[in-house]
């Protein structure tokens, strides 16, 4: 299976313009990726690009616009490069011989504030080196740093690679596993996926896919099937299943079909645990006790899809907290790393599992919430506390 970006270790090239964050970004890559120019400004966009490096892995490299950029266009792309900062797990920053500008020393600060990995990169080291006092305040603000001239040395990909395997934490490589504390070897999970509208022609959806493998990884044995199959695959069992995971809008009906002392929960409390806070969702999904008439909510998605007639995120959990709160809401969509800027004006946010986005940009999320005092949780875990099974579901999680 291709590694989804969401499990990619995110790198960001950051830098002023014409430092030649695009010219290393290429020589990654081993071809043009981005368009390279003498002049400044050429990287006007957010390009990101994926590959595997090896011996790290999986990567998903970011190409931004130069930090120095100026001009209302430019301090657009100035924003719109910030706002990488909230997906980075590993930042290159690069320099050349016009050394250390105020741009750069507030992206350090805000790069450590993010206790986000630096790899420093000093370019065109065949025109010069920054000066001296320069040097020294990449030295104190970077965790490894790099001397090379991307326009002419050889093997950058080796340097690039060397430091970033001296900065980049094993967690950020080896993605952690969504079961391996609640199942262990030869045990049983049934996993049930409903086959509806918003089920793929011919496949089944990302967050299913990775639980089969996690399970497979594990050692266990996994058993699938639909809601109206479950009651049979739990008799044709000589023992009852360790856990039955359920697609989140199955919640309800598979709650009453199977028994209390069998565990379950759902793939979207699964990725609540692998990419954010279930404490903090949980205590998230508890504010929707709080709700009054006129409050708003916001749903925020990580890919970008047409809606169907029955969309989960559009219709089904409005309606859900409709009916559960008996409140006038507005509700407020966004989708993939669309953020508002103006979150406090919520009563509560909440995430879809975030299968197609990676850790770092969930857990910025919830940070920025946590500072606004904006209650925040995501699908699986609002959907159980909406149907009176929020306990039950957080429980294979709390022993």
């Amino acid at each position: 299976m291709k590694e989804t970006r969401g499990n990619r270790l995110h790198i960001t090239v950051l830098g002023k313009m014409n430092v030649g964050k695009s010219s290393i970004v290429n020589a990654i890559f081993g071809h043009e990726i981005s368009i390279v120019s003498d002049y400044a400004g050429t990287t006007t966009d957010i390009n990101q690009k994926a590959m595997e490096l090896l011996p790290i892995g999986p990567i998903s490299i970011i190409d931004t616009a130069g930090l120095n950029d100026s001009g209302t266009l430019g301090e657009k792309r100035v924003q719109k490069t910030l706002e990488t900062l909230n997906r980075t797990d590993v930042a290159i920053v690069v320099f050349d011989n016009t050394g250390i500008k105020d741009c750069d020393i507030k992206l350090f600060e805000d790069l450590k504030q993010r206790k986000i990995p630096i790899l420093s990169i000093i370019n065109k080291t065949d025109i010069e080196y920054p000066k001296q006092k320069d040097i020294e305040i990449i030295k104190s603000n970077s965790d490894a740093i790099i001397k090379l001239c991307a326009s002419k040395d050889t093997d950058i990909t080796t340097k690039i690679k060397q430091g970033l395997i001296k900065i980049v934490r094993d967690d950020y490589i080896n993605t952690p596993s969504l079961l391996k504390d609640i199942i262990n070897e030869n045990d049983t999970l049934i996993l049930v996926i409903p086959i509806d509208k918003e089920a793929p022609k011919g496949r089944i959806i990302l967050p299913q896919v990775q639980t089969i493998r996690d399970i497979l990884d594990n050692k266990a044995i996994s058993v699938v099937c639909d809601v109206k199959r479950l009651k049979k695959t739990i008799e044709n069992l000589k023992t009852l299943p360790k856990l039955i995971i359920v697609d989140s809008q199955a919640f309800g009906e598979v709650d009453k079909i199977i028994p209390e002392e069998i565990p379950l929960t759902s793939f979207s409390i699964l990725f609540a645990k692998l990419k954010g806070d279930l404490k903090t969702f949980e205590n998230g999904a508890n504010a929707l006790d709080s709700i009054k008439d006129g409050d708003k909510i916001l749903i925020c998605e990580s890919c970008s899809h047409h809606p169907v007639e029955d969309d989960i995120g559009r219709v089904k959990i409005p309606n859900l907290i409709k009916k559960y709160t008996n409140k006038n809401i507005t509700f407020v969509h966004a989708c993939g790393h669309i953020f508002p800027k103006n979150i406090e004006e919520y009563a509560l946010i909440i995430h879809c599992g975030a299968c197609m986005t990676n850790r770092r940009e969930i857990l910025s999320r919830i940070e920025l919430a946590n500072s606004k005092n904006v209650a925040i949780t995501n699908y699986g875990i609002i959907i159980a506390k909406c149907l009176n099974i929020l306990q039950r579901a957080l429980k294979p999680f709390k022993n």
